[in-house]
């Protein structure tokens, strides 16, 4: 692709996110989402491969689907109450399907099954850039209007995508789906909690984009698109095959990562508002999580192909490494010391 087209499609990515992010007015939000919807299409067909062509019309499908339901949604709101911005969605039926709108770009479950197909068409960089970028612009309206939505609602939905995203991801040997599956996930417990504690959904967000732009930076300098291939990672690379260990146990959440720590302080939150079975079943959803985060640990670290080589020297990738990695590495397993600064 050409550098100018390329340019003009990421700034126009970035311009629609901010729109959405600073507007007060839902004619304006629902904008930022359609300019950033069209912006990322050319980007998922430059592989010119079926395979593209089929994740980018199942993603503007899905994306136009949410859209007309946001404007709908918007515009009920508007008939019913007068009221155009944000804030003032105070009528049942328009938060319902603000909701479902929300859900269905963000992937929520039960409208989570086109993120793994969309995702497995894709090359990493713009999987990277649909596993996170996209998703700050939806969130933004969801904690916008988290104080008016159904909690029932919410809760159903999250804990669906908790258990959805563990399971779906046991017979994954995809790396893209696997991420897509953790992705599911960890929105079902951003959901859960948006409700009553929006400040720690974004905390959860914040670690969540960490820690996924840092496996997919270490994915793309392996070029590992599945488990065979992260298998033989460990004699090209040990040190980056070290830190995608490291990385992948923090997504699962184990302690003392980063990845426990929004787990920690959700399910606390929960307790405190007498959800104990609701804070259980979650905390066994992310022992499935942590099952296929422990095999693919495995995978990098504890098996070793056949070598063949006669060589006395193992062969050595050339470290390539920008430094964007190590950073996002250490931001993505280290964060655990400011938990008492955040907990103040």
């Amino acid at each position: 692709m050409s550098p100018y087209a390329m340019s003009m499609l990421m700034s126009s990515l970035a311009m629609g996110t901010i729109i959405t992010l600073s507007s007060s007015h839902w004619f304006l939000a629902w904008m930022g989402l359609e300019i950033n919807t069209l912006a990322i299409i050319p980007l998922m067909t430059k592989m010119h491969h079926p395979r593209a062509t089929e994740s980018a019309t199942k993603y503007f499908l899905t994306q136009a689907t949410a859209s007309a339901l946001l404007l709908f949604s918007a515009a009920m709101n508007a008939w019913m109450t007068g009221e155009w911005t944000i804030v003032d969605m105070n009528s049942y039926i328009p938060t319902t399907i603000l909701t479902i709108a929300l859900a269905i770009k963000l992937g929520i479950a039960p409208f989570h099954p086109w993120l793994p197909d969309v995702l497995q068409g894709l090359d990493m960089m713009t999987c990277l850039i649909l596993s996170t970028w996209q998703k700050l612009a939806p969130m933004a309206l969801l904690i916008l209007t988290s104080h008016q939505l159904n909690t029932s609602l919410l809760t159903l939905m999250a804990l669906a995508s908790a258990i959805i995203g563990g399971w779906g991801a046991l017979n994954q040997t995809q790396m893209r789906k696997i991420m897509a599956y953790s992705s599911i996930a960890h929105l079902g417990w951003m959901t859960l909690v948006i409700s009553f504690a929006p400040g720690l959904a974004l905390l959860n967000l914040t670690i969540y984009l960490m820690m996924t732009s840092s496996m997919f930076v270490m994915l793309m300098a392996l070029n590992a698109t599945n488990m065979n291939k992260l298998s033989i990672s460990w004699l090209k690379t040990p040190t980056l095959a070290a830190s995608m260990m490291a990385g992948l146990l923090s997504l699962g959440g184990l302690p003392p990562l980063s990845g426990f720590l929004p787990k920690w302080l959700i399910l606390q939150e929960m307790t405190k508002h007498h959800l104990g079975a609701i804070s259980a079943v979650m905390a066994l959803s992310a022992l499935l999580s942590l099952f296929f985060y422990l095999r693919l640990s495995y995978m990098i670290s504890m098996t070793s192909p056949p070598n063949i080589s006669n060589a006395n020297l193992a062969w050595r990738k050339k470290n390539n490494l920008s430094l964007i990695n190590p950073i996002l590495v250490v931001l993505s397993t280290m964060l655990m010391p400011i938990t008492p600064m955040l907990l103040m």
